[in-house]
């Protein structure tokens, strides 16, 4: 369910940021911008942590049992495989903690606090990048005043906000990797091909651009084009000919097509 920025209780939080990765990064950008209150950065990297929270102003802290009690927020931002395994634990009365992975189900906070959820930044995300780009959040709580306050949360620093439960975060997740992991994949393949036949890769980014603004306004349905589309057999069979030294490329570019070829 989208919530849009239109009456959302919007207040200043005061939040303990535990990790020190991309995510823990980007998110004390938008939150400090966003008028909230980053008092303590954790993180077992204590050069990161320390530079990190710094950049925050806040303290640095080490350890889980020095973590303090007297914040509002408490933002888990570290791998997913780290969080499954229980790397950080935190003992809290109620008051807020979250994580921020999309394939991970919010109950792997239970037993923290009494309040819990998920604040699931929906963008691929570099600390480098600058300026930030617009990052869709996802939210998700134990309980309508968890969900409450990540709506205000979500809304200082996002235009786009979502309710979104476990399955269909994972589902989101699942259609992120396909959309962009596996297509950026495929932007390695093809930058490999040129740079072994001396093309500019460069050439490519003009097309990829104009695919992706075509779908802000049309479905992807109708946008597909290429000799697949067109059943023209001919260009795809000399594609596959140009393709034989190259299996691993050739055997992706079967496949895509044989696929374009059965779903028009």
């Amino acid at each position: 369910m989208l919530i849009t920025g239109v009456g959302l209780k919007k207040e200043s939080m005061r939040i303990v940021l535990a990790g020190t990765g991309n995510v823990a990064i980007v998110l004390s950008k938008k939150l400090k911008a966003a008028g909230h209150t980053i008092v303590q950065v954790y993180g077992r990297n204590h050069i990161a942590a320390a530079v990190l929270a710094d950049k925050c102003g806040a303290s640095t802290c080490f350890s889980l049992k020095d973590i303090t009690q007297q914040a509002e927020l408490y933002i888990i931002a570290i791998a997913d495989t780290a969080l499954v395994e229980g790397a950080v634990r935190l003992a809290l009365k109620d008051q807020l903690v979250v994580h921020t992975a999309g394939s991970v189900s919010m109950e792997v906070l239970k037993g923290m606090s009494s309040c819990y959820g998920v604040l699931y930044p929906y963008q691929t995300i570099r600390k480098e990048v600058e300026p930030l780009p617009e990052i869709p959040f996802m939210i998700d709580g134990n309980s309508v005043s968890a969900k409450e306050k990540l709506t205000g949360l979500a809304g200082s620093i996002a235009s786009k906000v979502i309710l979104a439960n476990d399955e269909q975060r994972m589902q989101y997740h699942l259609c992120a990797v396909m959309t962009v992991n596996f297509s950026n994949y495929l932007y390695v393949l093809a930058e490999d091909f040129c740079n072994k036949h001396g093309l500019d890769f460069s050439i490519l980014l003009p097309l990829a651009d104009e695919t992706v603004r075509r779908m802000h306004h049309f479905s992807p349905r109708q946008v597909q084009t290429g000799p697949a589309v067109r059943k023209d057999n001919s260009t795809i069979e000399q594609h596959l000919e140009m393709l034989t030294q190259e299996p691993a490329l050739r055997a992706l570019y079967k496949l895509f097509s044989d696929q374009i070829l059965n779903h028009f």
